[in-house]
């Protein structure tokens, strides 16, 4: 079985504590379903963008929108590398539409989970595509300013057994309860290192650690994005995956300790975390102060039924009459009179058995 050689320095551990804490923070956040759901967009659209920018795709952000959500950035005459870079951005958003049902925890993952997740990111966006073989040659990292090898993989004969053993260790450990940072720090770091494929592994292994992080609970309601920390400095990034005294896989990288890279991920994690609760914070205290505007445009009596409209969606007369404590009459009154400004509408028109709702803009301002 793959042992990766690591040690829990003390500021690792801060991290996994500092972790803990902000993930509970952000799942107690009081977000609601809208605020959530723009907060989520945002995180996938820097996600594909970040990830695909990593490995040289030119697309903005503001393109990558425009192609998921239209099916195209350029013009249909656009040159080659345009078309090359909405590929892999179709590739990569489809990839990332696996992450929920790979992270079912009651399976364990495979091989060909793996190799179905670079099939998605090296597809263009299709779908009914089949898990992608290893590379069968010898391949290479080179700089791209001096053209000198900067990494030499594992020979192809040798990966299949390196990727059987990499998914052993992730299960093993996922049962094992090491903690799920650090197991897809790891799977990251060591899909990177053996080099499945001539092209598509950097994204690939991304996914994978963001499928781990999912699988132990770090999900954080998909509204982190680990690839702006690692595109931010791109550099600092390659620093921290290449470990060991030689380019080449055989001369020491195998037995490498990896805990600086460890280290660097897990405070990529940190930093993606707040940012999440920085956000969450400002968009749910905008929410509140377009609440408290709404709330003083309403007049006393409607400010205090509002909390019938906390239980209950639809009310009658009946409720008003009996919170209130007033006669039908006035209840009916004050129906018209809320119906006249806009404060309830009519759901249901039936004479005996008329029925209100909250205005549906109020409702989404104040609930």
């Amino acid at each position: 079985m793959f042992k990766p050689i690591f040690s829990i320095t003390p500021q690792i551990a801060n991290c996994l504590i500092n972790l803990e804490k902000l993930k509970l923070e952000i799942q107690n956040l009081p977000i609601n379903p809208i605020i959530l759901k723009s907060l989520r967009e945002t995180a996938r659209l820097q996600t594909i963008h970040y990830s695909t920018y990593i490995e040289g795709n030119r697309l903005t952000i503001e393109q990558v929108e425009e192609l998921i959500k239209m099916g195209s950035a350029f013009p249909k005459d656009s040159n080659s590398e345009q078309k090359r870079d909405e590929k892999e951005i179709l590739g990569y958003y489809a990839a990332l539409e696996q992450v929920k049902t790979l992270s079912n925890i009651n399976k364990p993952l495979t091989t060909q989970n793996l190799q179905f997740i670079h099939a998605l990111v090296m597809g263009a966006g299709k779908t009914n595509i089949k898990p992608t073989s290893y590379r069968d040659t010898q391949n290479a990292i080179y700089d791209g300013a001096t053209k000198k090898i900067v990494y030499l993989p594992p020979e192809a004969k040798d990966v299949p057994l390196l990727i059987s053993n990499l998914i052993d260790w992730i299960n093993f450990a996922e049962k094992e309860n090491l903690p799920c940072p650090l197991r897809a720090a790891i799977s990251h770091y060591q899909f990177t290192t053996i080099h499945p494929y001539f092209d598509g592994n950097g994204r690939t292994a991304r996914i994978i650690a963001t499928i781990i992080l999912h699988r132990g609970g770090y999900d954080l309601k998909g509204l982190y994005s680990l690839e702006e920390y690692y595109a931010k400095n791109l550099n600092t990034y390659y620093e921290a995956l290449s470990v060991g005294p030689s380019h080449n896989y055989y001369m020491g990288r195998e037995e490498s300790d990896i805990t600086a890279w460890i280290s660097y991920f897990c405070q990529g994690m940190i930093e993606s975390f707040e940012k999440v609760k920085t956000y969450a914070l400002i968009e749910y205290n905008k929410g509140h102060e377009d609440k408290s505007k709404t709330l003083r445009e309403l007049d006393a009596q409607q400010q205090a039924f509002l909390s019938v409209f906390q239980k209950r969606k639809v009310i009658t007369t009946k409720d008003i009459e009996s919170f209130f404590g007033i006669s039908t009459r006035s209840a009916r009154n004050l129906c018209n009179k809320w119906s006249k400004t806009n404060f309830i509408v009519i759901k249901s028109t039936a004479k005996k058995s008329r029925t209100y709702e909250l205005n549906p803009e109020l409702d989404k301002k104040l609930f």
